[in-house]
């Protein structure tokens, strides 16, 4: 078990243990004392990689008795839970195994930002990370299908009907009569090899799952645990401690790091034992549940679709997400501040407008996963669906001339009123300020003939968090960036604020689009 002689329990042997072995020379032999706090990495990155292995091993055991053709793929998962021997629990680990793997990577994310882990020189290596998070959710998207049962058909079908609406490249989306893009040449046709699910889509799907994303998330993950070895441990110094003092890594932290796979480990089998991974009846096309929700992870951006035209939900949203977090560590100037521990307090800014837009996602998650029922209708979880839901309110659209120049204003003024104002402003009265007044607009918007109370209170509240976020909080913190950082950081931000207003705007005054160009079948 270990080489090189008789086990001496020397600062040597426990630094040659590392180094000498293929799996833990990834770690430096010697390591800052906080990097070995529970509570400081979670281990959540080598959770993540132990449920990539889980899924690995139990994706190829589950290989042997699949066939990915549409007469033989059910019978397959119903030979996996009856006549295979462990199948059911092979099955269930992986199931399983993938969901956790989505929500381990997700939270893995927020800890790197929360600890600045993104900060220089390990730029790169955030991208890589952002990258990998994008893989995991369409590994897990790839293999939903699989099953070939009604969940998988039509959640994917819900999931592919985004990619119709691409800009240039989808039928549905902006722009594609331009290059001539139709059902049977466009994005989604390429995707599902047809113009509907079927046993294309089923064989692309099960290639792209079993070969294609795993072999190219495997050699992304080399890299970023090469990247991590190459730029060091983020961890900062315990307080009161030398600023050159470290630990040995064995068993300091390798141990910790083996109990922590073995809890994972454990809950997952117990786990798989105790539920069963869902199997529905088999998939039919002809047979369209109500309401069909794409996968979990993805009903944020089906719920946006109420709010949204799907080429903004389904395309240009995710594709903001991913390239805004890409460059993340190239707009924070401040290669020091917040490094290595948790510094809430010490970065404001970007804390605060990170976890807003975490909150969002997983709020948007939660709604369309729990609160939507038949006919995307609100239901509450306790509520009965088979209560009918009255149809929502008519909606109505903007003119162009009434909505074009009210989105060249939201940017000119986001973009440029924070700088404009050069009086410091006392940051905690103004936003008390702000608070009173956007309520008493909430209020008296309430006694418009079409608004609620409720729904002028929304509205009020939409409005202060867009004065705090969008005005007060870029006016203190953003003064030092250089021009293009700031325009930069402040895009991505109106963007995000976008959604929040658009929602308040579609729930309140029930306007479906506030920008229409029908000749381009470009909507927002």
């Amino acid at each position: 078990m270990f080489r090189g002689g008789t086990w001496k329990n020397t600062p040597r042997d426990r630094a040659q243990h590392i180094l000498g072995n293929v799996w833990l020379h990834l770690h430096p032999a010697r390591v800052k004392p906080r990097s070995t706090k529970f509570t400081y990495t979670w281990g959540l990155g080598g959770i993540s990689f132990l449920l990539f292995l889980i899924l690995t091993v139990t994706g190829v055991l589950l290989m042997f008795y699949y066939r990915p053709t549409v007469g033989l793929a059910y019978q397959d998962m119903k030979d996996l839970e009856f006549v295979v021997t462990l199948g059911r629990l092979m099955r269930n680990m992986h199931r399983w195994a993938a969901h956790a793997m989505v929500v381990v990577v997700i939270f893995h994310m927020i800890r790197v930002f929360l600890t600045g882990g993104y900060k220089t020189p390990r730029e790169f290596n955030w991208a890589i990370g952002v990258i990998l998070l994008v893989l995991t959710l369409f590994l897990s998207f790839t293999g939903y299908l699989l099953p070939w049962d009604q969940l998988a058909i039509w959640a994917v079908t819900v999931g592919t009907n985004m990619a119709s609406s691409t800009p240039f490249v989808g039928a549905e989306g902006p722009f594609s009569s331009l290059l001539g893009v139709g059902i049977k040449n466009d994005a989604r046709f390429g995707l599902l090899g047809g113009t509907m699910v079927g046993g294309n889509t089923l064989l692309r799907f099960y290639v792209l799952h079993c070969v294609a994303v795993p072999v190219l998330t495997g050699i992304l993950i080399i890299v970023h645990f090469w990247r991590i070895r190459k730029d060091g441990f983020s961890a900062a110094t315990l307080p009161g401690d030398d600023p050159n003092k470290k630990v040995e890594t064995w068993p300091n932290l390798i141990v910790r790091e083996y109990i922590a796979a073995i809890l994972v480990l454990v809950a997952l089998l117990v786990w798989s034992i105790l539920q069963n991974a869902p199997l529905e009846e088999l998939a039919n096309p002809n047979v369209t549940p109500n309401p069909s929700k794409a996968p979990w992870y993805f009903t944020g951006l089906q719920e946006l679709l109420v709010y949204f035209d799907p080429w903004i939900a389904g395309v240009v949203v995710p594709g903001i997400i991913v390239l805004g977090l890409c460059a993340i560590p190239y707009l924070d100037t401040d290669p020091q501040k917040g490094l290595g521990y948790y510094s809430i307090k010490e970065r404001p800014f970007a804390n605060t407008i990170f976890l807003l837009g975490i909150g969002m996602w997983f709020t948007l998650m939660a709604i369309g996963t729990f609160m939507r029922g038949p006919n995307w209708a609100w239901y509450w979880p306790w509520q009965d669906w088979s209560v009918h839901k009255p149809p929502p309110a008519s909606l109505q659209s903007w003119p162009m001339y009434v909505g074009g120049p009210l989105i060249v204003a939201y940017f000119a003024i986001g973009l440029f009123l924070p700088r404009l104002v050069k009086r410091e402003l006392p940051f905690k009265k103004a936003a008390l300020g702000g608070l009173l007044v956007f309520i008493a607009l909430g209020l008296v918007a309430a006694l418009l003939p079409h608004l609620t109370l409720a729904k002028g209170i929304a509205l009020g509240i939409f409005l202060f968090v867009y004065y705090v976020i969008g005005f007060l909080m870029p006016h203190k913190f953003l003064k030092n960036l250089d021009q293009v950082r700031y325009i930069v950081t402040m895009a991505l931000l109106l963007m995000m604020l976008g959604v929040l207003l658009k929602i308040g705007v579609r729930l309140g005054f029930d306007v479906k689009y506030i920008f229409t160009l029908p000749q381009f079948s470009l909507s927002i």
